[in-house]
């Protein structure tokens, strides 16, 4: 069976979708870099082993510590899942690594992707799975997902539908690259 490793800084709720989904992998580890994030309860309800890094101001420590323990793990797959921080180009470099960004890229990388959506004035965004690489949301994009713009949209109301839809895709990507990676691996 295929091993996943998670990261997550936040609430855990596209975690929650992959607990969820019942994948035909195991979730080996929730790794979040904040000790009070959300995302370490659930998974801890859900029986998964979880690990905090907190960010030091060392960055190379930090780093390193985090590739060791990645690592460990031994993962055939590792999902950024709102994990709020940019990884060294070794890590990336190392470990096949995808990530979920609530904003159709190219456009609107970064961390305030749906702030910049409305302040450009889009009239649609959505949602992007894409491999992770040394830039920030520079790899190389997976599956994507439109979602609607309406008049009256603030930053709140627009990134919960993202959320939605960001969910499932993730989801159905996952499942997807299993696939692939049993055919090439298996």
């Amino acid at each position: 069976m295929k091993r996943l490793v998670i990261l997550a800084s936040g609430s855990g709720t596209l975690t929650q979708a992959i607990i969820d989904a019942h994948l035909d992998a195991d979730i080996v580890a929730v790794i979040s870099d904040k000790r009070e994030s959300g995302v370490l309860d659930r998974a801890e309800q859900a029986g998964i082993e979880t690990f905090t890094v907190p960010m030091m101001h060392d960055r190379a420590e930090w780093d390193r510590e985090l590739e060791t323990l990645i690592a460990a793990l031994k993962p055939d797959l590792v999902i950024s899942a709102g994990f709020m921080r940019v990884l060294s180009a070794k890590i990336v470099n190392r470990f096949k690594i995808i990530n979920s960004h609530p904003a159709l890229l190219p456009l609107f990388p970064g961390a305030h992707a749906v702030r910049d959506a409305l302040a450009a004035g889009a009239t649609e965004t959505g949602t992007t799975i894409h491999w992770v690489d040394a830039g920030i949301d520079t790899g190389t994009v997976i599956a994507q997902e439109r979602v609607p713009i309406h008049p009256g949209d603030s930053e709140d109301t627009l990134h919960e539908r993202i959320k939605i839809v960001e969910r499932s895709l993730i989801v159905a990507t996952i499942t997807s690259l299993l696939n692939t990676l049993e055919k090439n691996n298996g």
